[in-house]
């Protein structure tokens, strides 16, 4: 690992045209560590698999099978890479194209041919703007903690309600966060945005306040009529959570409420989503909390033993859960299993331990 003085920012350029990216690179090699893709494809699988990840990266527009547009829609969607400045280095002058250009997320729009001076000022200061962004998030976090950990704690208290109501322990919306926090993690979600899947994970079945208690707790099978009445639990969390617009967390509460029981192939509900259409929280919370249901204990079930759960997961990738995120389920199955030992299944009582946020 270098030290300070010898850490240079790595900036990621993409270009199509060899001799744009050889000027780029004797622009800004003295200053920068630089990393290259000629295409959109390859640049989304540098930015998204590189560690550390890139502080700016220069985009050109005009590329083939991709255009550097759409290369920018996919980052600003995807929380490992949102956050990475994206400047265009083009040659579309046209003021409509620089606008579609910011409203997508950009942080800078540079026609060519460019002037190495004027590159270097902007990449300089979007790059310093970036850091000084990163530090005042920081600040504004140590600042708002405990309010935080109070709303964290009301979250906590109303999804502990719906188990009450559900007839399940109150350890199982604890452990789920938890799983789901270590998915977000392994799939590389920057810190904000795994922070915000674990506290958003245990209201994902708060829509069930809103289902009768003759459903809800019918000890035998549901009939097509109460399945159908079940299954609104997803809409009606949702609509419990809709008024979170102003705040990001409440606001991805809101789509894990909806869109936890959408499933890959499209079977699933409220919406029958199909794969990536899922938002990655939802694929993740319903991987979390399918699988802590099958390993607990319920009054309508005995508990699944670790290794037939498994292979359930396993034999439901690409079916109901996304593929890629089985493949991660494993990875983190250590840390799983020491989440497990922690908050274990109390009969009869709902003292388990209480998350306690970073």
């Amino acid at each position: 690992m270098p030290n300070q003085s010898q850490y240079k920012p790595i900036i990621l350029i993409v270009d199509d045209t060899p001799e744009n990216i050889d000027v780029l690179a004797a622009t800004l090699r003295n200053d920068y560590d630089l990393k290259i893709a000629t295409n959109g494809k390859r640049a989304l699988q540098i930015a998204q698999q590189s560690n550390p990840k890139p502080e700016m990266i220069l985009l050109d527009v005009m590329m083939p099978e991709m255009d550097g547009y759409e290369v920018c829609r996919q980052l600003k969607a995807n929380p490992v890479t949102s956050n990475i400045p994206v400047l265009f280095v083009t040659a579309k002058a046209n003021p409509c194209d620089e606008e579609q250009g910011f409203e997508l997320g950009a942080v800078d729009y540079i026609t060519k041919p460019i002037s190495p001076p004027r590159v270097k000022a902007r990449v300089r200061t979007h790059i310093a703007l970036y850091n000084q962004s990163r530090l005042l998030q920081e600040k504004v976090k140590e600042r708002t903690r405990s309010l935080e950990q109070n709303r964290l704690r009301i979250i906590q208290h109303l999804g502990r309600a719906v188990e009450y109501k559900d007839n399940e322990t109150g350890a199982h919306v604890i452990r789920m966060s938890h799983y789901s926090k270590l998915l977000a993690e392994a799939y590389g979600g920057n810190p904000e945005w795994v922070e915000m899947v674990f506290n958003a994970a245990p209201m994902h079945d708060v829509g069930k306040i809103g289902i009768a208690d003759s459903i809800l707790l019918k000890p035998g099978k549901l009939n097509a009529d109460e399945w159908e009445i079940m299954k609104q639990h997803t809409v009606f969390g949702a609509k419990i959570l809709v008024n979170g617009e102003d705040d990001p967390m409440l606001k991805m509460a809101e789509v894990i409420a909806l869109t936890h029981h959408e499933k890959w192939d499209g079977s699933g509900y409220p919406q029958g989503l199909v794969g990536d259409a899922i938002p990655l929280e939802g694929r993740i919370v319903a991987i979390a909390d399918v699988m802590d249901a099958l390993l607990s204990k319920r009054p309508y079930k005995a508990a699944w033993s670790l290794e037939d759960t498994l292979k359930y997961m396993d034999e439901s990738a690409g079916q109901h859960f996304d593929p890629a995120l089985i493949k991660l389920l494993h990875q983190v199955m250590p840390d799983i299993e020491k989440i497990r030992s922690a908050y274990p299944d109390e009969e009869h009582s709902f003292q388990a331990k209480c998350i306690t946020p970073r």
